[in-house]
């Protein structure tokens, strides 16, 4: 179900509190209206209703954006980012070094294009990006042992 409606198997999960609700939720949106002829209406037609009626459309979308992040940015920039959060139009995305967090600003304009394909226009105006979150040591560097320039000329 979650294929058709283009999301992970997870991201439904994001607006639910667990398998129960969101069963009970899709029992509930399939049972519902029925179409002409009195027959129950498709499985994700009534998921796709559903989540328009709680105006879950598109956290659910960047759910699935989320979810399949190495085949929209590529397997080398999914290794050394994550997408971390969508607010609005802005998406966080954290990377695991100061020089993919570079990589990633320069990327920003290919970033939202690539986005609102997914998306639909307009959906991201702006890439943010939070580089290693660990900083310099206590202290700084500190090399034990060393008597200096001696050491080397002399």
């Amino acid at each position: 179900m979650a294929a058709e409606l283009g999301l992970t198997k997870m991201a439904l999960y994001r607006y639910v509190n667990g398998k129960t609700e969101l069963m009970a939720i899709m029992i509930e949106a399939a049972a519902g209206p029925r179409r002409e002829g009195g027959d129950p209406q498709l499985f994700g037609r009534a998921i796709r209703d559903l989540l328009a009626d709680r105006g879950w459309e598109r956290p659910a979308a960047v759910g699935g954006v989320f979810g399949r992040w190495a085949d929209i940015v590529g397997p080398d920039l999914a290794a050394h980012t994550k997408p971390e959060g969508f607010e609005d139009g802005e998406v966080l995305i954290a990377a695991d070094s100061t020089a993919w967090a570079t990589q990633v600003r320069l990327l920003a304009r290919t970033l939202v294009r690539r986005l609102n394909e997914e998306l639909g226009e307009g959906t991201v105006t702006r890439v943010k990006v939070r580089g290693p979150q660990h900083g310099p040591r206590p202290g700084g560097l500190r090399v034990t042992g060393s008597r200096g320039p001696g050491d080397t000329y002399g």
